[in-house]
């Protein structure tokens, strides 16, 4: 009792004083960031934009005219091995068993899993590449549906990173920075473009777990956090049970009413707390409290697929039978799509492949080849492609040398930061093309390096965003997605 009563007098000092004169004007400009005006009515507070208008964003206007509206990331979480995938060289199959040349390597440090190894035997992909497309492009033979769509496509050959471990590696991806903290790309954009509908969140995730290595690296929640803008801007998990999402359905005995009237309640209660100690993040609990209710309608609607016709199952695959796989997943994530969501990320684990890759990597790349071709293509017959930007890839690549022993049928690759490849498409990128370059052995990039920044900058280009301008100011510093580096990449545009 006497903490709490210090804690009050400590509000009521002379500093608090002069921070709640601030107020009036303070909680104006946040409800004005958050799309909200709080007013008061039956219902409890409303919306600026009523309907399905959605929420304002920071952002007053564009800084550019946006080429897409919403993005939908595909995130294979390990590190696929773009040897096998996407970058076919054969020079490694004609040297196989042969140790990487030093001059190749050129010191680059190893994770501890491969750093004692005596021995670095080159291994090319045994599953073959095939051209595809008006342009030729190889394509891993694992890929057949993704072969289909590479017009498409823009495949990045050049990607690079720092990080050399999974947990920064995806950290980096998703937040600009390998330390946790920060806001990931989903908050940033809820943050400044705010939701083209109020009865759904901005920012939706989607896991899934793979068959190449059901058991592999885990995933955080952090990745899809708010960091330190608004709690109202983190990322929502749904999942693949009869509560999509956790804590959302009212306990049994309560009733539509009978809730509506609790959250009228907690919000005279809350605005009080309010007024008295002026916490930003107050609002932005009343706005989630009224989120939540609307999504207890809104979520059950657009989480049931039983109702989609046969040929989208036939399209998607049999896995789109099944609750939780990605293949499911892809068709709930065009579904968000279509209800105004404006950034989707479907995390697919199971692509670190240190050991048994021939064996494990097919499995993985079954899990998502024909559902993500399928939901490429399924936006572009109902005319959503060319606003949607869809992203594939993870966080690094694997090596060009075998991780662990080498035989005639068996092989592993360990991390590679320093070229890996993704694709995109829609959302204004340039269909068809294959961006950047790697030298014969696989190993670094000799053409159009693309860093992580530059991909996230290029991103919220798309979106009608100057990277550069979309701050937020925390611990006195101007805090931005790129951190303080990052180009458009300019060449990949249409």
């Amino acid at each position: 009792m006497k903490k709490i009563l210090e804690e009050y007098a400590l509000n009521e000092n002379r500093r608090a004083f002069l921070g709640k004169m601030a107020l009036g004007a303070g909680s104006v400009a946040l409800g004005g960031l958050m799309g909200m005006n709080f007013l008061r009515e039956e219902k409890g507070i409303i919306s600026t934009d009523t309907g399905t208008s959605g929420v304002r964003g920071a952002l007053n206007a564009l800084h550019h005219p946006a080429k897409a509206k919403r993005v939908i990331y595909l995130f294979q979480s390990g590190g696929p091995s773009q040897l096998e995938l996407f970058d076919h060289k054969p020079l490694l199959n004609q040297r196989r068993g042969e140790d990487l040349p030093e001059s190749i390597r050129d010191g680059q440090r190893l994770t501890g899993m491969t750093s004692d190894q005596n021995s670095f035997p080159l291994v090319g992909s045994q599953f073959g590449f095939k051209k595809h497309g008006q342009n030729g492009t190889e394509i891993g033979n694992i890929l057949p549906y993704t072969s289909k769509i590479v017009d498409e496509l823009c495949i990045i050959r050049s990607m690079h990173t720092e990080a050399i471990n999974h947990d920064p590696a995806i950290t980096f991806f998703q937040t600009g920075s390998q330390q946790p903290g920060r806001p990931s790309i989903g908050s940033w954009m809820s943050y400044g473009l705010g939701s083209e509908n109020e009865n759904l969140p901005t920012f939706s995730v989607l896991l899934s777990r793979g068959t190449g290595r059901p058991n592999g690296q885990p995933l955080y929640s952090r990745l899809w956090g708010n960091g330190f803008l608004h709690s109202l801007h983190q990322g929502v998990q749904f999942r693949a049970a009869k509560d999509p999402v956790l804590y959302l359905n009212d306990p049994d005995g309560m009733t539509r009413q009978s809730r509506r009237q609790m959250l009228d309640k907690l919000f005279q209660l809350n605005s009080m707390q309010f007024e008295e100690t002026g916490d930003p993040e107050i609002n932005s609990r009343i706005s989630q409290y009224e989120m939540a209710y609307r999504m207890q309608t809104s979520v059950p609607e657009v989480m049931d697929i039983q109702n989609e016709p046969d040929h989208i199952y036939k399209m998607y695959g049999p896995d789109s039978l099944k609750p939780g796989t990605f293949a499911a997943n892809c068709i709930l994530a065009r579904r968000l799509a279509e209800k105004g969501v404006r950034f989707i990320q479907l995390y697919h684990m199971g692509w670190d492949q240190h050991d048994n890759l021939p064996g494990a990597i097919q499995k993985q790349a079954m899990d998502v080849d024909q559902a993500s071709a399928a939901l490429v293509m399924d936006l572009k017959q109902r005319g959503m492609l060319e606003d949607t930007l869809v992203i594939w890839g993870g966080e690094f690549g694997r090596t060009n040398y075998s991780q662990g022993t080498l035989t005639d049928a068996n092989y592993g690759r360990d991390h590679h930061p320093r070229c890996f490849s993704m694709w995109m498409a829609g959302g204004g990128i340039k269909p068809g093309i294959v961006y950047g370059e790697t030298d014969e052995f696989g190993y670094n990039i000799v053409k159009d390096p693309v860093h992580v920044h530059d991909f996230q900058a290029t991103l919220l280009h798309q979106l009608g965003v100057d990277h550069e301008r979309l701050v937020y100011k925390y611990q006195g510093r101007r805090f931005r997605l790129t951190d303080v580096e990052g180009h458009v990449v300019k060449d990949i545009l249409s």
